[in-house]
């Protein structure tokens, strides 16, 4: 007989690339399935049915009215059921379960909703690679189904130097600055970012009159006012690290314009990419 506990505690592993297999498995699983790598399973529950292509597509509900995100990639699905004698948690425990997990490893939840069915959608983003992940329970927890599609996403390899963004704010008032990130959902600047702030600082040091606005842009997937305040906090995450390295704070002021001032359309992966970034303004 399984503990309470076991219902209600979730383990992530959280290995890449997504085809690699998770180690939870149980005897009467369909033959030649597996978990994705994302998540391990609640405990006590087989797969019925399983689906992975190398490369599919799938609309993941991301708000009300029937609004989706077409994603393609690498494509998953599973359907879950509990062996016999095991305690069945509900279905909001296992959809929450599943958020819990995506957001420990900085994934976000873009959206949830219930039409008679307990539903959530994540997202999560590592490297160059997004997962998309969409979890949908019964309301007594009878069965559940997981279906996941991981998605490339293209690898800024030019960084603008210090010449160019002030050639930039000379003409034309501003400068988009690609190539600092950080993780889905959080306002940490990740290492890799280091390059890129690198040249603003070097552009602050070469003009010691010049003062900025740092403005943090999304695109708009997920919530608004969610958006518009994450997009504060990576702007001041921004001034802070250019201030820690010795910029007078009187020269910077954060701001987060969220996804109100696109450079492109937002319809695809490229132009979601294009519009998630930091510009530099003249003051």
């Amino acid at each position: 007989m399984h503990k309470k506990a076991l219902a209600i505690v979730m383990f992530l592993l959280f290995l890449f690339p997504l085809h690699l297999a998770a180690a939870a498995s149980d005897p009467n699983d369909a033959e030649g399935s597996r978990d994705p790598a994302l998540f391990n399973r609640m405990p006590g529950f087989y797969i019925a049915n399983y689906k992975e292509l190398d490369f599919d597509s799938y609309n993941f509900p991301v708000g009300p009215d029937e609004k989706t995100e077409p994603v393609e990639g690498h494509f998953y699905y599973a359907e879950y059921y509990p062996n016999e004698g095991v305690k069945i948690p509900s279905g909001l425990q296992i959809v929450r379960n599943y958020t819990n997990a995506a957001k420990s490893i900085g994934g976000e939840q873009v959206y949830e909703w219930d039409n008679g069915l307990k539903n959530v959608v994540l997202r999560i983003v590592k490297d160059t690679a997004r997962v998309w992940a969409q979890v949908d329970s019964a309301a007594d927890g009878t069965f559940y189904t997981v279906t996941i599609v991981e998605e490339q996403l293209m690898n800024q390899d030019v960084v603008a130097d210090a010449k160019s963004l002030a050639g930039n704010i000379n003409t034309d008032g501003k400068a988009a600055v690609y190539g600092i990130y950080f993780d889905t959902g959080k306002a940490d600047l990740k290492p890799e970012s280091d390059a890129a702030l690198a040249e603003i600082n070097k552009l602050l040091n070469i003009d010691s009159s010049l003062k900025l606005y740092v403005v943090g842009h999304t695109d708009n997937v997920g919530q608004f006012d969610y958006n518009l305040k994450l997009s504060q906090q990576r702007a001041t995450s921004v001034v802070q690290a250019l201030v820690s390295k010795g910029i007078s704070a009187s020269r910077l002021t954060p701001f987060g314009a969220g996804p109100v001032a696109p450079v492109t359309s937002n319809n695809t992966e490229e132009g979601r990419a294009k519009n998630r970034r930091v510009e530099l303004v003249a003051q």
